[in-house]
């Protein structure tokens, strides 16, 4: 194997939505980054839907946005349709998300990551990892090239011995049309990794001239709906609407005839595919009284005619496809131009790594996305950032860095996946963050932004923004306070007006124009939520604040659990297996009971004092 001559601080495997947000972070850094991809020409490829965001996940978008990511700004330049979704339901709920043009999405971001100083992109298959006395020190690729450096990211994707179906056919494939990663599987098993398998699905894409668009309901998007603090006024691209459809009961009888030809039900797949993200076979089965589903129609870019049918994904054999899509109303003429399919890939299971995302069997060796056990381009990207953003400080010798999950979506993610057993893929909802109305997509900024600095992710200029942000709203709410006005001949505040419920900001610059200053939607916004959530706010920083306690309490990394009497048998095991960094980690592992947590918090603090006891009479 011929060696590479040049060294890297960082080398990141696979350019999917995972691996360029983690090459990209690294390289700000200042971190010689190396990405190595299998094909440059599907760096950053849509494989499944063409959006970005949705609930929870655009608060994702948002929060890799606030840190310096490159996702948000990549999505708000190649949109073709935005919406905010659950606008009509509480602030703590309410998602952006993009319909992008897949083609134009893939060439932005692999053009932006050219752009990117200190990085480099190169093509290759990785085939092994180097290691030497427990530490990273490359990668080997199929190509029988050697690249030496620090640290090593694998992000593979659905890749690692990844298997397509459709139907009774089945064969090796990434993702229709690309071929699998069969080397890389085969060495983490051998560095002694425990590895799962998981299954996702994708819908059938249709031809639009074959759509009867008449019988359907268009669905319009969003003005001023944005992912990027950065780039607000950036020109994007021409809008479209998406269109809505439903199944039919002739819909629902064609896949129950033909169920037992679902390789998910006739057993060929033993992976477990995600719950809330159900195919059509599931649909119909689990929701046996519904008699129809809905479904969307959503165009995959401006210069193709594809059209993606989300909702009924699938991964029954063809010949089924083709009856049961023209059963849809206003499909009933469809050409299918890609079927549905299934795919089955390894994943590394849970326990595995650290708040880092640095495994703790190799040193230097980080994972992100789907190899752990994710699903979506949002939770990929967020893992690669935290990835990048780590392996960056490892190669410097710098302590490394991670979220709470009081303080970012992302820091939900990762806690819940180095913490808790995975028996399907995860995906992210607003309901898994106790603290959502404190982890709002509108505050990203306000939450993330100084980090992103800290780290040399964001300039100078960004961060001086976003003081003068921060000063406004402080301005704006003082003034809220001070200022009283006279409303049904009693004098209240104007906080206390807005706090109504029929009240908002903007209403308030009308009637009060003389009193109420304008900073720009916004920061009015963020005023308007300040004023009428304080109470629910300040309950959760204070929740937020108490958990901040338990998980400011470290276990020792050579802490025995073993050892601990009083532990219960479960309790034991699972401790030993996902081996926390703190209490609070702990506390969130399945099986471990409060009375376990209590028992180990008592263990911690008396080994503690004992320790301080042998130090002193060590000093004497």
């Amino acid at each position: 194997m011929w060696t590479f001559p040049e060294r890297y601080d960082v080398i990141v495997v696979g350019a999917g939505h995972a691996g360029c947000e983690a090459a990209h972070a690294a390289a700000r850094m200042g971190a010689r980054t190396l990405l190595l991809t299998m094909s440059l020409d599907t760096v950053a490829k849509m494989s499944c839907n063409p959006a970005i965001g949705g609930t929870a996940k655009g608060h994702i978008v948002r929060e890799i946005d606030a840190l310096g990511g490159l996702m948000g700004k990549v999505a708000d330049e190649t949109g073709i349709q935005f919406r905010m979704l659950n606008s009509s339901k509480g602030p703590a709920v309410r998602s952006p998300r993009a319909q992008a043009d897949k083609f134009a999405y893939q060439m932005a971001m692999k053009h932006r990551l050219e752009q990117t100083p200190h990085l480099f992109l190169k093509q290759g298959t990785i085939e092994t990892l180097l290691v030497e006395n427990g530490r990273i020190v490359g990668v080997g690729t199929l190509e029988q090239i050697a690249y030496y450096g620090t640290t090593v990211i694998v992000s593979s994707g659905t890749f690692m011995r990844g298997v397509v179906h459709i139907g009774e056919t089945h064969y090796e494939g990434g993702r229709a049309g690309d071929k699998p990663s069969i080397g890389l599987s085969k060495c983490l098993e051998e560095l002694g990794f425990a590895l799962g398998r998981l299954k996702t699905g994708t819908p059938p894409r249709i031809n639009r001239r074959s759509v009867d668009f008449s019988k359907t309901e268009a669905q319009p998007g969003d003005a001023h709906v944005r992912f990027s603090y950065d780039e607000p006024d950036r020109p994007g691209l021409p809008q479209v609407p998406c269109h809505i459809t439903y199944t039919t009961t002739e819909t629902k009888n064609i896949i129950l005839e033909n169920i037992h030809r679902s390789p998910m039900y006739s057993g060929k797949i033993r992976g477990r595919g995600p719950r809330y993200c159900p195919s059509i076979e599931d649909k119909v089965v689990r929701f046996a009284d519904k008699d129809r589903h809905q479904i969307f129609l959503e165009p995959e870019g401006l210069g193709t005619e594809e059209i993606y049918v989300n909702g009924i994904s699938s991964s029954l054999p063809f010949d089924v496809q083709f009856k049961m899509i023209r059963t849809l109303i206003g499909l009933e003429q469809a050409e299918i131009m890609r079927p549905a399919y299934a795919i089955e890939y390894d994943y590394v299971k849970s326990g595995q790594l650290n708040s880092a995302l640095e495994t703790k069997l190799i040193e230097g060796l980080f994972f992100a996305g789907q190899i752990n056990g994710t699903t979506g381009y949002e939770e990929a990207a967020g893992q690669g950032m935290i990835a990048g953003i780590n392996a960056a400080l490892k190669a410097a010798g710098k302590p490394s860095f991670a979220l709470k999950r009081s303080e970012a979506y992302i820091g939900v993610m990762i806690d819940e996946l180095i913490s808790r057993d995975l028996d399907e893929p995860y995906r992210m909802f607003t309901s898994r963050a106790e603290y959502r109305l404190l982890l709002r997509q509108d505050n990203a900024d306000l939450r993330l932004r100084g980090f992103g600095y800290s780290l040399g992710l964001i300039d100078g200029a960004r961060f001086a923004k976003l003081e003068e942000k921060k000063a406004s709203i402080e301005k704006g709410m003082a003034d809220l306070h001070k200022k009283f006005v006279s409303v049904d001949s009693k004098s209240i505040s104007l906080v206390q007006l807005l706090c109504r419920p029929e009240s908002n900001y903007e209403q308030l610059l009308r009637d009060f124009s003389h009193a109420v200053q304008d900073f720009g939607a916004e920061i009015n916004i963020q005023i308007e939520l300040l004023a009428k959530f304080a109470g629910y706010i300040k309950r959760q920083e204070t929740e937020a604040a108490k958990l901040q306690h338990v998980d400011s309490i470290n276990i020792p990394p050579d802490f025995d659990f073993a050892s601990v009497l009083g532990f219960s048998n479960e309790a034991k095991e699972k401790l030993k297996r996902f081996q926390p960094s703190t209490v609070g980690q702990a506390s969130r592992i399945s099986g471990v009971s409060p009375a376990d947590i209590s028992i180990l918090m008592v263990t911690i603090e008396n080994r503690r004092r004992q320790k301080t006891c042998t130090d002193e009479e060590a000093g004497c």
